[in-house]
């Protein structure tokens, strides 16, 4: 198990044990996580899977590709340098304990 944390806009926190191999966005839907939508259920075909990884963690996850640069012009919040798509955030035991943040809103 990889344990993720979702940083709510408001700071309210939600800690849960993911399985490895599934994305952080695979993980926050089936956990039911709020602020993480996932529609198009990971074909990298929308951006409401917004997060911002903590710095703590930019460089483990790697950087955005190019198709995730495309889809986060469509974004409905701003867009950092520490902007990912959640789907494209594969978990492997070396992002255990991995922090993201998530958007004021994601629609």
């Amino acid at each position: 198990m990889v344990q993720v944390t979702y940083v709510a806009h408001d700071g309210a926190e939600t800690t849960i044990d993911a399985t490895e191999g599934d994305s952080v966005m695979q993980a926050a839907v089936a956990n039911d996580v709020d602020g993480i939508v996932g529609e198009c259920g990971g074909a990298m075909m929308c951006a409401t899977c917004h997060c911002y990884v903590d710095e703590a963690w930019t460089e483990r996850t790697g950087p955005r590709d190019e198709g995730e640069d495309d889809m986060l012009e469509g974004a409905a919040s701003e867009i950092t340098e520490r902007s990912r798509l959640s789907c494209q955030i594969k978990l492997t035991a070396e992002l255990d304990g991995l922090v993201v943040h998530l958007p004021e809103e994601q629609l």
